[in-house]
């Protein structure tokens, strides 16, 4: 039930429009469902740079989006984004101590792996459904709010849980209500915090501040399951202690934020002066029709936006296909007689060299044109796939899985600057909703596809399956990325 690997925690906050949250893509491509109690799919992962800003790619939804302004001027920044840093560091090593464990608890109180999985598929379902309603209110204005009470709430979620463990036997409607509740409050957090990058890191920094966000993920994903473990194995309840005081600290960090996280076109045009609206049902079709506007209007600009769309398929079929790859190395250890100790190298094998290519990536990014940096990236995956097709141990798969995490950061980095700089501020958090659920959904259906394809013919069949659709996406992506991305030099 662990993570697939290099998918860093998500529910920890995804500060920009997602681009694919792993084994895959990291923070920096659109964020994977939160992994509580079941495995979240692999997602892609994710320094100041002197000269001018990047020119955004030419606008494919419009005017030309304009550099985005130092929101920032007095220096208050560089505070805003160790504090951003901070939370997303503490809340992915919550979500990895207590994920790994949840499962365990389960299954120790005596409930069947249907029920586990049922608790995985209804609270990612949820966060898929709440993510794009969230983003209304945060692009309205209340991103801060919004981030703030939503940790709160999640906090006492889990506190709640811990408090259940350590009376004795918690009730399952107990468990379920709180995960519930927890993915609910990480989906609205996920939501909002989308377009905070934009808002406190000034356009040259955007490449540095993402980076950093997927360091303290991969770094995480490192601790996280072995800090999970140990408390575990201590008493059953600590798991969620930890979880409950990483909500905590991301709560503590945004309030202590000295940006008010609104973007200029946040607010709704004032209507002083504007002709009275008709009571009644004109009125409420009216605010029915606005409000279905409001929702569709990140629909709208991910359709329009040539950029988005390279970002939008890139991420969604990197983050399905890991994610299978994940499940076909997991049926093929099983089948092998491996325990769970393997996966657990699997996952820390991941996590290191998804640490290493955070830290590489934003100098990379700076040194390669944007095109030829992903479709590299697009191309190299195909071998590593073939390989994970051949591997039957713990260490080759370890190896392979490495590799994937080693390279996914130089494409989050590029797609996800590349998205920041693209989207209007105002739209940041409902564009990122429409990524991060199209790339949720293929990460959810993606380990019942590779258990269907693998149960007639074994585990090589998912498998070659994503390499072939990995090759598509390579050449996909060749005749592509040059237009959506554009010519220019990475910040």
């Amino acid at each position: 039930m662990e993570r697939p690997p290099g998918a860093s925690s998500t529910a920890r906050p995804s500060a920009a429009p997602a681009t694919t949250s792993g084994a895959a893509p990291t923070a920096a491509l659109p964020a994977a469902p939160d992994d509580r109690p079941a495995a979240g799919p692999p997602r892609p992962s994710s320094c100041p740079s002197s000269g001018p800003p990047p020119r955004p790619p030419s606008a494919p939804f419009g005017p030309e989006p304009r550099p985005l302004p130092h929101p920032h001027p007095s220096g208050h920044g560089s505070r805003d984004i160790r504090l951003l840093w901070t939370a997303n560091a503490a809340d992915a090593l919550g979500t990895q101590a207590s994920g790994v464990v949840l499962p365990l608890l389960l299954l120790g109180l005596g409930h069947s792996p249907a029920v586990v999985g049922l608790i995985a598929g209804v609270s990612t379902a949820a966060g898929l459904v709440m993510g794009p309603l969230a983003a209304v209110p945060a692009d309205g204005g209340a991103r801060k709010t919004v981030m703030f009470w939503s940790a709160v709430v999640s906090a006492l979620a889990m506190a709640s849980v811990a408090l259940a463990v350590a009376d004795g036997r918690p009730s399952l409607p107990h468990l379920l209500g709180a995960v519930l509740v927890e993915r609910f409050s990480t989906a609205c957090y996920e939501a909002a915090s989308r377009g905070t990058v934009a808002l406190i890191a000034a356009p040259e920094d955007v490449p540095r501040v993402v980076a950093g966000l997927e360091a303290g993920g991969q770094g995480a994903l490192v601790l996280g399951p072995a800090l999970g473990g140990a408390l575990f194995q201590v008493s059953r309840f600590l798991p969620f202690v930890a979880d409950a005081v990483s909500y905590t600290v991301a709560a503590v960090c945004v309030r202590a934020m000295r940006a008010d996280l609104v973007a200029p076109g946040d607010h709704t045009p004032d209507r002083a002066g504007a002709p009275a609206e008709p009571a009644g049902g004109p009125a409420r079709a009216a605010a029915y029709r606005a409000a279905v506007a409001a929702l569709a209007a990140g629909y709208t600009l991910v359709r329009d936006s040539a950029l988005l769309r390279l970002v939008l398929v890139w991420t969604t079929t990197v983050g399905g296909v890991l994610t299978a790859l994940y499940y076909g190395a997991v049926f093929t250890l099983q089948e092998g007689g491996h325990g769970a100790a393997p996966m657990g190298v699997v996952l820390a094998a991941s996590g290191a060299a998804g640490l290493v290519g955070s830290l590489t990536a934003p100098r990379l990014a700076r040194r390669l044109r944007p095109g030829r940096a992903l479709v590299a990236v697009s191309w190299l995956m195909i071998p590593l796939a073939a390989g994970l097709a051949a591997a039957s141990g713990p260490w080759a798969y370890g190896a392979l899985f490495a590799a994937f995490c080693l390279i996914m950061p130089l494409a989050t980095v590029v797609l996800q600057s590349r998205a920041i700089q693209a989207t209007p501020q105002h739209l940041q958090a409902r564009a990122g909703a429409v990524l991060a659920t199209a790339a949720g959904g293929a990460a959810a259906l993606a380990p019942a596809l590779a258990g269907l394809l693998a149960a007639p013919a074994g585990a090589a069949v998912p498998t070659g399956v994503c390499a072939v659709l990995l090759a598509a996406l390579a050449l996909w992506t060749t005749a592509r990325a040059g237009r959506s991305l554009g010519p220019e030099r990475a910040a």
